[in-house]
């Protein structure tokens, strides 16, 4: 990866959604990049445009303090140090996951440090991450804490396989052990944690949207490349009806989830949260993806399960990011929460 992005300094395209007077793209600036970034699993990671670095950056550029900026937020910019957001909680312990209001993670103030105990599970990156934001609660409620890492309260318990493989460090299941944060080093004020939280979320769900739908860009164009030059039966398998019309599907899907993520930055550059936005985003966007992935895996045939083209791959992380940032169950329920909202409120409820 250091190789990867010092080549990409030298080209000027190491994280080129940061500004050089340090302000983010406009969301729809953001899904150009990001979508180029995302033609090659390896693109985020050399132009430094990966989950969860993308979404930390916009949160401390948007939230974070001089300080804060100058020794978190700096390193992460400049591709010197990845980070890890610790929030999700082992599912075995009721942790934390879909639902944050679950978690268990504490935190105590002791004198001018607060101290953080509990349990997290599935932390991208976390193994080899030099940077860490720590979600924990206190008697006001949720908070965050920024921390230099590695420190050995916090130890790595196990880095489970599983079926996306694109992101450094793995999803680690870890223990916190008494780590002592300065009190400065607190992101905003005790209970203020979900507050900030809202303020990554959804830009972050559409950046996986934008990286991932660049993904299934470049794998539709190796299965229509295949399907053009493969012959079957007399011809090019792309003149069989069940071959082209899936890749005619794709071209409708690719173009919906374009809309639908130009939508969503939309609503978020005019300076709405887009929660529920961003959730409708994320739904679309994700499904259509698996969709696309599944039928060019299907058109390559034998070809399609290999690793000789990034297909494969693609087909396995979109399954993963159908869970990630809310599988589109929760997503579905939240949004017909709201559904019920609104018809109370035209009620008079």
């Amino acid at each position: 990866m250091s190789e990867l992005r010092d080549e990409a300094r030298r080209a000027g395209v190491l994280t080129p959604h940061i500004m050089p007077n340090g302000q983010h793209l406009s969301q729809r600036e953001t899904a150009i990049v990001l979508r180029q970034s995302g033609l090659s699993p390896l693109g985020p990671l050399a132009c430094n445009t990966a989950a969860p670095d993308e979404g930390n950056m916009y949160l401390l550029s948007k939230v974070g303090n001089r300080d804060i900026k100058a020794r978190f937020l700096k390193p992460m910019v400049d591709g010197t140090k990845r980070s890890a957001f610790f929030m999700t909680e082992p599912a075995s312990e009721n942790g934390a996951g879909s639902d944050p209001s679950m978690m268990q993670t504490t935190c105590q103030q002791d004198g001018n440090h607060w101290v953080i105990n509990g349990r997290k599970a599935f932390i991208t990156g976390a193994h080899g991450a030099g940077i860490g934001i720590v979600m924990a609660k206190s008697s006001d409620g949720a908070c965050m804490f920024l921390v230099d890492l590695p420190d050995p309260a916090i130890r790595i318990d196990h880095v489970p396989n599983t079926i996306d493989n694109s992101m450094p460090g793995g999803h680690a299941v870890l223990t916190i052990d008494n780590l002592r944060v300065p009190a400065d080093q607190m992101l905003g004020n005790s209970g203020e944690g979900f507050q900030y939280a809202q303020v990554r979320l959804s830009p972050a769900r559409l950046s996986h949207c934008m990286r991932w739908l660049g993904a299934c860009i470049r794998a539709n164009e190796i299965a229509t490349d295949y399907a053009n030059r493969r012959m079957a039966f007399g011809k090019p398998l792309v003149d069989h009806e069940g071959v082209g019309f899936m890749l005619a599907e794709n071209l409708i899907d690719l173009k919906q989830a374009e809309l639908m993520i130009d939508w969503c930055a939309d609503v978020l550059d005019a300076g709405h949260l887009g929660t529920a936005e961003s959730s409708m985003a994320k739904v679309a966007v994700s499904e259509a993806l698996m969709r696309i992935a599944d039928r060019c895996v299907q058109v390559m045939g034998g070809s399609g399960v290999t690793d000789d083209t990034i297909v494969e791959q693609v087909f396995r992380e979109i399954r993963a990011f159908r869970i990630y940032d809310g599988p589109t169950e929760v997503h579905k329920w939240s949004l017909a929460k709201k559904i019920k909202r609104d018809w109370k409120k035209a009620q008079g409820q």
